[in-house]
């Protein structure tokens, strides 16, 4: 990205790129979100070959459809991020569906039990990756590398108050996970390919 360009100016770019069906710019697009799209399924469905097969899924979405993305409703990394949930929360809730109607494996409660702790989940990885990066920084510290909010000031260069600040702010986004349903985790209605997409 040039230094000139604003995220959401590359953003547009990139979405400009697509539509004229430029396929450097899925190969760049990819190079720039594919762990994120691929750890996010994983997050949900816990399976590497799983969380592949939705990535390919994404991003072949994203191939056919650069329209469907709106600037005006977040950036480009967000988006992505909610196709990716709503396609693994999909996928994951086909899964368990199919092992409990063909083992009886669980109960359906169970199947959605487990759906609905995988999508807090996703939500959570999507609240953190999503958040803006003094946000992210400060939980970082906090919570991986266990700071205190003085520690946290002083890794980061800001005051104490603002550490603390950061910290509220990223602890009540968070809380948000758990109590905002997460896109997709109802069942899903089929487009595209046939998938939650």
């Amino acid at each position: 990205m040039a230094a000139k360009d604003t995220p959401l100016r590359w953003d547009r770019r990139m979405q400009q790129r697509l539509a004229r069906g430029e396929a450097a710019a899925l190969g760049e697009l990819y190079d720039k979100f594919a762990s994120l799209v691929h750890s996010l399924a994983h997050r949900v469905l816990d399976d590497d070959e799983a969380a592949d097969q939705v990535t390919r899924e994404v991003f072949g979405y994203i191939w056919e459809n650069p329209d469907a993305y709106d600037p005006k409703e977040g950036n480009l990394r967000a988006w992505v991020a909610r196709l990716t949930q709503r396609q693994a929360v999909y996928r994951l809730r086909e899964a368990e569906a199919r092992a409990y109607a063909e083992r009886g494996e669980g109960s359906a409660e169970e199947v959605e039990l487990k759906v609905r702790r995988a999508s807090v989940a996703a939500r959570a990885d999507f609240i953190v990756t999503s958040m803006p990066t003094p946000l992210r920084q400060a939980l970082e510290l906090a919570y991986f590398q266990r700071r205190d909010y003085r520690q946290t000031a002083a890794d980061l260069g800001v005051t104490e108050d603002e550490a603390r600040r950061r910290l509220r702010l990223g602890l009540q986004l968070l809380s948000t996970a758990n109590t905002r349903p997460l896109e997709g985790s109802s069942p899903p209605g089929h487009g595209g390919y046939g998938r939650a997409l």
